[in-house]
């Protein structure tokens, strides 16, 4: 997860834990740090550091590469393009919706204000995309194996 919010990070993992999900939740506080994380760079380049994500939960709005950037980075490159992308902010606007899905996003969800919505949203993300869908195997077409 991405998002650069305090609060907002301990609110996502308290309704990650909530919502019975086993998958480990890793957080970075902006883009800058999320394409290092991707790319096991700077302090991730520690081994099994950085595991790759089976899916990024991003914010819009963060200092330094704010999600717009680091989603187009992710989207052009062949060897992260594969990772889902859900946006997840505080955001309405229709431009923004608009540009995350043309930058390649696979979700855009607006952060619930509740934090019993916040659980139900977890809940739903980690069932849909951890259960439900089919997702490629890392390292098959990734020209890595």
């Amino acid at each position: 997860m991405a998002d650069d919010d305090e609060d907002d990070c301990m609110l996502a993992r308290e309704a990650f834990s909530e919502s019975r999900l086993a998958n480990d939740l890793h957080f970075v506080r902006d883009g800058e740090e999320l394409m290092d994380y991707l790319y096991q760079r700077g302090k991730y380049a520690v081994a099994n550091s950085a595991p790759r994500p089976g899916l990024i939960l991003l914010d819009l709005n963060m200092p330094r590469k704010d999600g717009r950037e680091a989603l187009k980075e992710i989207k052009a490159d062949p060897s992260l393009r594969q990772i889902p992308v859900v946006v997840l902010t505080t955001s309405k606007a229709e431009e923004d919706i608009y540009r995350s899905y043309d930058l390649g996003a696979n979700s855009f969800i607006t952060k619930p204000v509740t934090f019993a919505s916040l659980v139900d949203v977890m809940r739903t993300i980690g069932k849909y995309w951890f259960e439900i869908v089919e997702l490629p195997i890392e390292g098959v077409g990734d020209g890595h194996g």
